[in-house]
Order: C-alpha cells, then sequence, then structure tokens
C-alpha cells in the first residue's frame, strides 16, 4: 500500500506533469537552476571562482550567497509563486488578438473624459506581476466579446506609469493584492473596481477568472444597452443645414423713375 500510493499519484498527477513540461519557459527555468548548481559545486569548474570563504574553499556556498539564498526563498513562500531555486524565467507576454487600447499617464484622463457615453472598463497591470500576465489572456478575450461602441476596453502599465497608479488608488507594493486592478468607469467617473479595498486600505481576495468578471461587472447587461444606444444614435436622422431662401427685393421704383 505504501509503494501503491505514490504510483496512483504519480499516474494521476501525469497530465499536468506534461502540460507544465510542454511550456518551455518552466523548463528553461529548471535548466537554469541545475546550471547554477553544477557550476558552483562541480570541482573542475567552480575551483576558477571567486570566493569569501574564510577556509578559501570555491566550491561551496560563501556567507554572501548564503544569504541571498535564504532572502529569495522567503520571498517565494511569501508570494506563493511558481519559482525555481535561483534564477526564473517568467512566462511570455501574451501576444494574441485583442480589442484593447493601451494608454500612458497622459492620453488615460482625456479618453475617459472624450465621451461621457462609452463605458470603459480599465485594467491597471504590470509586466513584472504574474498574476497580470495570467489574466492577460482572459481579459482579451472578453476584449473579443462584448467590445462594442459603447462599451470599450483598456489597459495602463502602472509599472511603467508610476503616477497613474497614485492616481488612482492601485498599490505598486512587490507584495500588492492589487495587481491586477478592474475599474469600470461610466460618465467618466469610477463606478467599481476589483478587487475591492477594504477600510484598512488592504485588497479583498478575489479571483480574477472570466466568469467572475462578467458576473461582478455585469457585463451581459452592460453590453446590452451600449448596443441599444449605439444603434438608437445611428437612427437618429442627421440634421441637414437649412439653405437661406433669398429675400424678394422690393420693389420700389415710382412712377417718377419710369
Amino acid at each position: 500500500m505504501a509503494v501503491l500510493a505514490p504510483l496512483i499519484a504519480l499516474v494521476y498527477s501525469v497530465p499536468r506533469l506534461s502540460r507544465w513540461l510542454a511550456r518551455p519557459y518552466y523548463l528553461l527555468s529548471a535548466l537554469l537552476s541545475a546550471a547554477f548548481l553544477l557550476v558552483r559545486k562541480l570541482p573542475p569548474v567552480c575551483h576558477s571562482l571567486p570566493t569569501q570563504r574564510e577556509d578559501g574553499n570555491p566550491c561551496d556556498f560563501d556567507w554572501r550567497e548564503v544569504e541571498i539564498l535564504m532572502f529569495l526563498s522567503a520571498i517565494v513562500m511569501m508570494k506563493n509563486r511558481r519559482s525555481m531555486f535561483l534564477m526564473t524565467c517568467k512566462p511570455p507576454l501574451y501576444m494574441g488578438p485583442e480589442y484593447i487600447k493601451y494608454f500612458n499617464d497622459k492620453t488615460i484622463d482625456e479618453e475617459l473624459e472624450q465621451d461621457k457615453r462609452v463605458t470603459w472598463i480599465v485594467e491597471f497591470f504590470a509586466n513584472w506581476s504574474n498574476d497580470c500576465q495570467s489574466f492577460a489572456p482572459i481579459y482579451a478575450d472578453l476584449s473579443l466579446k462584448y467590445n462594442c461602441t459603447g462599451l470599450n476596453f483598456g489597459k495602463v502599465d502602472v509599472g511603467r506609469y508610476t503616477d497613474v497608479s497614485t492616481r488612482y488608488k492601485v498599490s505598486m507594493s512587490p507584495l500588492t493584492k492589487q495587481l491586477p486592478t478592474l475599474i469600470l468607469f461610466q460618465g467618466g467617473k469610477e463606478v467599481m473596481r476589483r478587487p475591492q479595498i477594504d477600510k484598512k486600505g488592504r485588497a479583498v481576495s478575489w479571483t480574477f477568472s472570466e466568469e467572475n468578471v462578467i458576473r461582478e461587472f455585469n457585463l451581459n447587461e452592460l453590453y446590452q444597452r451600449a448596443k441599444k444606444l449605439s444603434k438608437a444614435g445611428d437612427n437618429m436622422p442627421e440634421e441637414h443645414p437649412v439653405a437661406p431662401v433669398p429675400t424678394a427685393v422690393p420693389d420700389e421704383e415710382s412712377k417718377k423713375d419710369k
């Protein structure tokens, strides 16, 4: 029984392991981690490396490397991320189709105030956040399904434009739970955001799934309402300029003139 349980668990996890191994950045992370250990521990190679150990052994970790490894391990445990030993490769950025407008620190306010009939859903993200990278394909798929004339999707990189994060109160701390942040704007004003912020300024835990975004932001109703408004705007008759009517010149010619 002690032998069968691990075997059953291994067979059960094979599909997930195959999907994990099919992603090249995870394999590259594992190779880089193994390469670091080989270079630092393999005697023919490590003899040429500098060391700060008192015994002068270059094939073992010195105090500086031990401190760095302990600090990185603490961060990995706090963030609960899928990180390898020392060197990791982040997943590639999403490059698929989308109907999303990208803002900078100057265009976001101008676009929100340009036409207040348009409803905007804006994602505040940072490229270094794994949660933002995981949410990118979901957000792109939502934009393909729900984008229309009266309902638009936007994104702004608060890691690059830090003043935008301050203006819209999105925390940029490495331990923050506010990335990504979705904000719904109607009439140029914020109506709601996810995740919510409690009275102590902490983010309330929220799962960024497609179902949750559709339900919480009521995208189906927003889409139907935006479609109706756009159709009503298209069916309105255009006001053509009225040509000025030529005024009759009074016949002031008198009998004497005749």
